[in-house]
């Protein structure tokens, strides 16, 4: 890297002996973001050629960085070598064209640039006067998305004939997505009930398939429903993995004749294992008799139904009351940014809103804004909607819609090879671009001997450091993902992983077979 630059200028942030600090000295912000963008762009162009997975063990960076903090400046350039000597290399490189193993973490240009604007102007949007151009670019930048997607008028914050009793917030993840519609969902059921205060809360019941997302549960409990009353409903191949609307009628009506209020049910399209996607109008169907919160967590694949050809997995949404996605998984805007949508956005504020002295103004007041503090769990917020509205306003739907069809047409190259290969199956249908296959039992093998050599598979695989790959456990069966979608992924990634696990598999095989 060469020597370190220990002039008296390059400590200008702290300047002279007798001068004061100056954390955002014009000079040194240029000088400090101008390192950090070269750094980022060779990172970009050599990250392919990383480890996807890191050699470290636990506790590493304790070795590699002192344990104690500095008491005294040093230039930015030692923190730039740390970080490229001691960080980088413990790194799993989500953004390397060889990572096939979760949903992807997509990423861009626009969005990069996009969210380092916003870290420097670093406002706190929490209400719409303590920063107007924040929530009014979220409120555009929502409905923008929500016309790609063709959600219903509804949804909109803004309508042809103004402002519309539905609306958006961008919130951190899913999680925080379903929590805070849980506890709307939560809200009406105790009111409709008559129940006095959170007396009636024992009553109330939720509902989901058992391929949802472990995040549901996890919010169920913090929304304060009793985990008896949380329904995960099983699911098997005759449905694909999806939510079987009769099964889910057949529960939902036990539970009233034994007392208890249908409150919420959570429809999944493109669940995490494998993909399914649960039926989302015959499921509203269902909630209607009940009058039960629908929420559709499309945190995944809700980015692929901004194509024509995939949007007819959302037929039905006009009929549910919520809906989730996360630009940050599929559609090129870097984490966190997950998009919430909701019907009659009262519903939401009515549970959450606060309104301290302090942050009482006339805009509020007049009721003709949304406070968006008032539809997330804290106060404070980050400026999230730049980055998405740039992502929209650079590329354009043509180009994000080509970025969707690119990876499913890779995929589909994928699951075409395991397919033609008869020591694998594809162990359910690829709605998108996930596939989940695995080698299947041949010459003698148990079930039991297909999942040890699927795991071995895995774990050779990952070793390599030419790919990582993940598993789930899809109808008690070990199984492989392979997810396709990373920014740099071209269809030779694809393939060179398709001919490292054939080469892997070939090495398992023949060892089981002289054993």
């Amino acid at each position: 890297m060469g020597s370190l630059d220990t002039t008296p200028a390059a400590y200008s942030a702290f300047g002279d002996e007798a001068g004061s600090f100056q954390p955002l000295n014009p000079e040194d912000v240029r000088s400090y973001l101008h390192k950090a963008v070269d750094f980022i762009s060779d990172y970009y162009k050599s990250v392919e050629s990383l480890p996807v997975l890191p050699d470290v063990k636990p506790g590493y960076l304790q070795c590699e960085l002192q344990a104690a903090p500095p008491a005294s400046s040093a230039p930015f350039d030692v923190a730039m070598k740390e970080l490229r000597a001691a960080i980088v290399p413990g790194m799993t490189h989500w953004a390397s064209p060889n990572f096939f193993a979760f949903f992807p973490s997509t990423n861009s240009a626009a969005a990069i640039a996009g969210d380092l604007i916003a870290s420097a102007m670093n406002t706190v949007g929490f209400t719409w006067q303590a920063n107007p151009a924040a929530t009014e670019m979220e409120v555009l930048a929502l409905d923008w998305l929500a016309q790609l997607l063709r959600l219903p008028a509804s949804f909109m914050n803004r309508t042809a004939a103004g402002r519309g009793t539905g609306g958006g917030v961008i919130l951190g993840t899913t999680s925080e997505a379903m929590l805070v519609t849980l506890v709307a969902a939560r809200d009406a059921a105790l009111r409709r009930s008559g129940s006095e205060g959170v007396s009636g809360l024992p009553r109330l019941a939720v509902y989901a398939a058992d391929q949802t997302h472990s995040t549901f549960f996890k919010a169920c409990r913090l929304a304060g429903f009793d985990p008896a009353n949380i329904r995960s409903i099983p699911t098997g191949p005759e449905t694909d993995y999806a939510l079987d609307p009769s099964k889910l009628l057949e529960i939902m009506q036990a539970d009233v004749d034994a007392g208890l209020v249908p409150t919420y049910i959570c429809a999944t399209v493109g669940t995490t294992s494998s993909n399914a996607v649960d039926p989302v109008g015959a499921i509203a169907d269902v909630a209607a008799v009940f009058n039960a919160w629908v929420h559709v967590d499309a945190a995944y694949a809700g980015s692929a139904c901004i194509c024509p050809e995939f949007r007819h997995h959302l037929a039905g949404v006009e009929r549910v009351d919520s809906i989730s996605m996360s630009p940050h998984k599929w559609l090129m805007t870097c984490l966190d940014c997950t998009c919430l949508w909701v019907r009659d956005t009262h519903r939401l504020t009515d549970s959450l809103e606060t309104n301290p002295e302090y942050l009482k103004n006339d805009a509020s007041e007049s009721g003709i804004v949304t406070d968006l503090k008032d539809m997330q769990v804290g106060v404070g917020r980050r400026f999230r909607g730049l980055k998405l509205w740039m992502v929209m306003r650079t590329y354009g739907a043509a180009k994000l819609q080509e970025h969707i069809r690119s990876d499913v047409a890779m995929a589909k190259m994928f699951e075409d090879n395991v397919r033609s290969d008869d020591r694998f199956e594809v162990v359910v249908p690829r709605n998108f671009a996930l596939v989940c296959f695995r080698i299947k039992p041949s010459r003698g093998m148990t079930e039991e001997d297909a999942d040890e050599a699927n795991r071995e598979l895995m774990e050779r695989l990952n070793r390599t450091g030419k790919a990582y790959l993940a598993h789930t456990v899809v109808g008690g069966k070990f199984v492989l993902r392979l997810a396709v979608g990373s920014s740099l992924q071209e269809e030779r990634h694809v393939r060179s992983a398709w001919e490292l696990i054939k080469k892997t598999t070939a090495e398992i095989k023949g060892e089981v077979d002289t054993e």
